[in-house]
């Protein structure tokens, strides 16, 4: 099969680009490493789009949320990821959280079925002559990464990306814990997997039930946090004297910012009432559902560099988690991604060689759904660019608009650090407003920027 376009690499953003190129038409060689006697350390399976960290796509709230108001602009755009994202939803309060295994095999079913799509499985170590998107991720190959760096001029930047631990649903004593979204903002009222209105922990169906919190008194906590901060981490590499990406901070390192750091961080006990006492612990550790059968339960913001060991010992000392079962523990791993601010255009092209465009992680954006918006925006500039057409980029008052212009020019390049989409990249509200109203006033704007320029 011939093809209009080579994407390498098949993750959320490659996925995301070739479905964009197919839809409008387009042929698409879709080359995926893994699955070809390639890897990388921190996937397990063949899958394209596989979740390798968290199976939250953050909040789903359009109207308060910048990331919510992202998930609604790519819902318009007619996004793969958000309609898989959708079809294998799991309740998550306001978020929206994915089975991760259905997800990501119906992410692979689409994009196979399609008769506009060739995907080869093969690792490919330079850099296409050909117009192709370049979407491999922060785990890039070690010959592709090199052919990058000979390009730009420039050693990719790097930084330490986390992975949570899972937990057996079965093995976590409801005794102790109990079901409740904070402030009691579930996504529907409805009982969890297996329990009944009698079910330990839940006074009332109504409540909000889509995390598991195990409370820690304060001197647990305290206990808690010493044993982290003393526990023994897998040792550091030369290669991984690299800064953190503050949104995937490991829990130690948390932990090392002071006693009561992770209390206002992912073990924060406010909106949260204990039905033992009534009262909000002064701690608490959450569990989020990971699978659409209600089996598997990740801990929230528990990334960590802990050696295995030290995790399955340490984790249970936390109350309701003494005899947990773990079907996948934490972990860490280095990424890569360029200067984007000086390398690429504003519409994601490589400034010294045009044919090539870089989407995803790589570019710098941090996160499943950026890395998917930056995927679908690579797609649609390419397919204007086949047609002989040029498409604007989206207006900076949308979501996608402030996250692509904040990669291509409007960070600076020499502090340049990964980012998550937040209203810090839209344009101020002009005028004097107030606070309570300001994330409205954005996503009203963005709505009405965005229909301006679909309808251009």
């Amino acid at each position: 099969m011939t093809y209009d376009i080579h994407i390498v690499g098949g993750g959320l953003a490659g996925s995301e680009a070739a479905w964009q190129l197919a839809e409008a038409g387009f042929k698409v060689r879709l080359s995926e490493m893994r699955g070809g006697g390639d890897t990388t350390p921190a996937h397990h399976t063949d899958d394209l789009a596989e979740l390798v960290c968290s199976n939250s796509f953050r909040s789903d709230d359009a109207d308060s949320n910048a990331v919510g108001l992202l998930h609604q602009e790519l819902r318009a755009l007619g996004s793969l990821i958000l309609r898989e994202g959708d079809r294998h939803r799991v309740p998550a309060g306001s978020a929206l959280a994915v089975d991760r295994d259905g997800f990501s095999a119906g992410v692979t079913a689409a994009v196979a079925a399609h008769p506009n799509i060739t995907v080869v499985r093969e690792r490919i170590d330079t850099l296409p002559d050909t117009p192709a998107i370049i979407a491999t991720g922060p785990l890039t190959a070690p010959g592709l990464s090199e052919q990058i760096a000979a390009e730009t001029g420039r050693d990719s930047l790097a930084f330490f990306d986390a992975i949570a631990p899972i937990v057996h649903r079965d093995s976590i004593d409801m005794e102790t814990a109990w079901f409740q979204s904070r402030w009691n903002k579930g996504t529907s009222g409805r009982l969890p997997p297996g329990q009944t209105e009698d079910s330990p922990g839940l006074s009332s169906p109504d409540v909000g039930t889509d995390y598991i919190n195990c409370p820690l008194d304060k001197d647990q906590y305290h206990a808690f946090v010493a044993a982290l901060i003393d526990g023994e981490k897998t040792e550091y590499r030369e290669w991984e004297n690299v800064p953190y990406f503050e949104g995937c901070m490991p829990i130690e390192v948390m932990a090392e910012r002071g006693p009561e750091t992770l209390r206002f961080g992912p073990m924060k006990g406010v909106g949260l009432d204990d039905p033992r006492t009534g009262r909000w612990p002064y701690a608490c550790v959450q569990l989020r559902q990971d699978n659409a059968l209600g089996t598997l339960w990740n801990i929230v913001g528990f990334q960590t560099k802990l050696k295995h060991a030290e995790q399955v010992r340490l984790f249970r000392t936390i109350p309701g988690l003494q005899n947990a079962e773990f079907a996948r523990l934490g972990g860490l791993h280095r990424n890569t991604f360029l200067r984007s601010p000086e390398l690429l255009d504003a519409t994601l092209r490589l400034r010294s060689r045009p044919n090539i465009r870089f989407a995803g992680q790589i570019t710098g954006c941090e996160g499943y759904i950026e890395s998917a918006s930056i995927g679908l925006l690579a797609g649609r500039f390419a397919i204007a660019e086949l047609r002989g057409e040029t498409l604007a980029p989206p207006p900076v008052e949308t979501a996608l608009g402030a996250l692509l212009s904040h990669i291509t020019g409007g960070a600076e390049a020499d502090s340049y650090q990964p980012m998550n989409v937040n209203f810090g990249l839209f344009p101020p509200i002009p005028g004097r407003t107030k606070k309570a109203d300001r994330k409205k006033m954005y996503t009203d704007r963005a709505r009405s920027a965005l229909a301006e320029w679909l309808a251009a």
